[in-house]
Parts: structure tokens; sequence; C-alpha cells
């Protein structure tokens, strides 16, 4: 694990803080590749540079700092838009790509390896030009606007919001009557949930364990904590690289699905002994617990791919480590007073991100895209909105859907005037 850095130790400017300027050259390359490979944000962005859907916005972001990211940014700006930035977790800014986004100007404060008071310190930054939109990823930046950077909220018209976490956080802010500005639950959409979360989630977590770990999937039992989206997607490549899975499950109709879908359920404390690997996917804190380290192989892994590091509790298994090191980057080892070691990966926080480059951009492109239309339904809609969370509407869905089919190459049938009419024929039976 890299330790963290100081501000007082980053290249700073006047819009900018960030690990190195001179890694920016290699973050150039990084984006183009993630640009080649995101053609429904190139479509919506040759579009935006023509109608400058989100001209005078000023955009807060609070959002992994990755390459996709970078493309996301200079979309939004492409549509007439200015920008600031933060990385919503401490561990998955990507250097190379903050030093290029400081070198084109943008205003970024990000690095990888941040305290918590440096990741909030980020986030007011961002705060500074008074935004008139938030992006979020875990709610941090919108929580901060209704808390101690409160004097910011009144010029927001709305903001988004990328991740599962953070749409619960925001939908109890609402039913509590506190959240002050309207907010789309961009996570909900269904090219997030079903693509996004199942496929980018369940291939950017293995490759995070792999490169922390470089251990064979194959043969192991890996336990996933959590049938969710993301959850589902890690158990479907898990499966798919020859593990044995096990789920866990608080709620029956997850648990049931994941059951007929072929794998075993059962509740963690009996999987605790079972397990190699092991994974939560919950967004719930005191996943995995004193008790259950207690009962763990000799090697066990364990890791987070949720948001928020509350998964596992690090404290009981730091009470009861008699050694901690490091074997490798995001690969803390902890040798119990029995001589067992267990394995933590990237401190316990999303492995997919900490320990790799997160999700491909493929993927990402679907997503991204829901980030933008929506900032841009906020800047023409969202003074008239109630301040509440407001889902991302079906027909967005489609487009996106038919834009990245067809930026595929792909085609599909269309119904008949006599289907649609027997669509809408209510006399129709046997």
């Amino acid at each position: 694990m890299r330790c963290a850095r100081s501000p007082l130790s980053m290249d700073k400017g006047d819009n900018y803080t960030v690990a190195d300027l001179d890694l920016a050259s290699e973050g150039a390359l990084r984006v183009d590749w993630a640009r080649s490979r995101m053609p429904v944000l190139a479509a919506l962005r040759a579009q935006a540079e023509i109608d400058q859907p989100l001209a005078g916005m000023r955009v807060a972001g609070c959002l992994h700092v990755t390459k996709e990211t970078a493309v996301l940014i200079e979309t939004i700006e492409a549509a007439g838009a200015k920008i600031s930035w933060s990385g919503c977790n401490p561990l998955s800014t990507q250097d190379d790509v903050a030093a290029w986004l400081a070198r084109e100007g943008y205003s970024v404060h990000a690095w990888h390896g941040q305290s918590v008071e440096d990741f909030y310190w980020c986030i007011d930054k961002t705060l500074e030009f008074k935004p008139t939109l938030t992006l979020d990823d875990g709610a941090d930046l919108i929580v901060r606007v209704h808390g101690e950077k409160s004097e910011f909220a009144e010029t927001v018209i709305g903001g988004t919001e990328e991740t599962t976490t953070g749409v619960h956080r925001l939908r109890a802010m609402a039913a509590a009557g506190d959240l002050k500005y309207p907010v789309l639950a961009v996570n909900d959409a269904i090219t997030k949930w079903d693509f996004d979360n199942v496929y980018g989630t369940g291939q950017s977590t293995l490759d995070g364990i792999i490169r922390s770990t470089s251990v064979l999937i194959a043969g192991k039992t890996f336990v996933v904590a959590g049938y969710g989206h993301c959850g589902r997607g890690l158990a479907m490549r898990a499966r798919g690289m020859g593990a044995n899975v096990i789920i866990t499950e608080i709620d029956p109709l997850p648990g049931l699905r994941a059951v007929m879908d072929g794998f075993r359920v059962m509740k963690m404390d009996e999987a605790a002994s079972l397990g190699d690997l092991f994974c939560t996917a919950t967004g719930m804190k005191d996943v995995i617990v004193g008790r259950h380290y207690d009962s763990m192989k000799d090697g066990a892994i364990i890791c987070n791919t949720g948001h928020y590091d509350c998964e596992i509790s690090i404290s009981d298994l730091e009470e009861r480590a008699d050694q901690i090191f490091t074997i490798r980057d995001n690969n803390e080892a902890f040798v119990l007073s029995d001589g067992r070691r267990i394995h933590l990966l990237a401190r316990g926080r999303l492995v997919n991100l900490a320990s790799a480059e997160g999700h491909p951009s493929e993927v990402m492109d679907m997503s991204f895209a829901n980030q933008f239309l929506a900032l841009c339904r906020l800047a023409q809609e969202g003074s008239n909105y109630d301040n509440t969370v407001y889902d991302i509407h079906p027909d967005q869905d489609r487009q996106l859907a038919e834009l990245k089919l067809s930026s595929s190459g792909i085609t599909i049938d269309e119904l008949t005037e006599d289907q649609k009419a027997y669509l809408l024929d209510f006399s129709a039976g046997t």
C-alpha cells in the first residue's frame, strides 16, 4: 500500500493539485485509448459542440479520475460548461490522467493515496467556483454541500449520482426533507445497472484481485457477499474462470435468484470457513467481521468492490493480528496469533479501482453518456424540479442502447404496422 501523500508534496497551480505533471504524456495516451472505445460519448459530443446544451453551467464533479472520466470531462466542456473535478475515492485516481487534465487546462484536484482529510480538501476546492450542477459517485460532494459547505447550495440547480450507495443516501435525505436540490439517479438507469454494474464490475474486480495477488482463480472457493447487479456480475465472471462460487445474502429475492442461477447460497458465518477468496459487494457495513476471521483458512484473501471501505471490519482484523506487513502493492498480510495469514487487498477500498483501472471503456461509455444527458436535462429543466431524487427516463435508456448497437454495426428488428396495431388491440385473443 502506498502511504497517504499531502497536498504540500503535489504539483500545484492556480486550478489544479496533482501528483506529478510530468506524467501528462502517459495520461494522454491512456485517454486517447479510452476515447477510441467510447463511441456513444463521441456522438453526443459532436452534437453538443453545435447545440451547447451546457452553456453557462459550472459543473463540480466528484468521480473516479480515470481515463474514461477524462473523456466525460472533455465532453462536458465541449457542451459549453466549465468544470472543476476531484476524485471520489482516496485510492482510485490515475495520476497520469489527472496530470493530463491539469496540463490541458482543466481544474482538477486529485491524486492517488490521499488521506481522508485531503480527500475532502479536494472536494472543497472544486466547490470554490460556485457550481450550478454537481456530479457525484458516492454522494460525498452532495453531502458536503448539504453540510459543512452549505453556502454553495444556493447556486446549484441540480445534481447527478452514479452509485447504488450514493442513491440510497440521497433517497434517505429526500425522504427526511433534507435534500436542497433535485438529483437524477444515473445509477438506476437500465444501461447502468445491467451493463456497467454487471459486466464492468465483474471484469474489473477480478482484474484488481489478480493484479494484487496473481492468484489462480480456477479451483478456488470464491465467496461473493451480495447478489445485486455488482455481485451477480462478479459471481458470473468468477465462475467463468473456474471458481466454485458461494453467495451470501440478506434479501430472499436475490438469494433465490442466486440459487436459480446455480450458485450455493448460505450465511457468511458458514461460508467463512470454506472460502479461499472473499469479496463484498453490498454497500452495507460490517459484512465481514471478527468471528469470520476466526474461522477463515490460512491464506484467505479478502477484498471489497463496494464504494465505501466499511464492508470489511479492518479494526477487527488488526486486533487479531500479531504482525502486519505488505506483500506487494495493495496486498497486506495479517498474521494472526495462531499463525494463520489473512490477506487484505487495497485496505478494504474498492479493489477494482484501487488495484486496477476500473471498468473497461466500452461499458463506461453508456454510464457516462447517461451522466452527460442527465446534466443536460438538469440544465434545461432542473429549476422546475422538486428537491427529490428522479429516475432516468426509459426513453433515454433506449436512445443510448440504440446508439451503442449502431456504433457497433448491429441492427435489430422493428415492429411492422400490423404488429404495432396488435399491441393496442385488446380484443385480440385465442
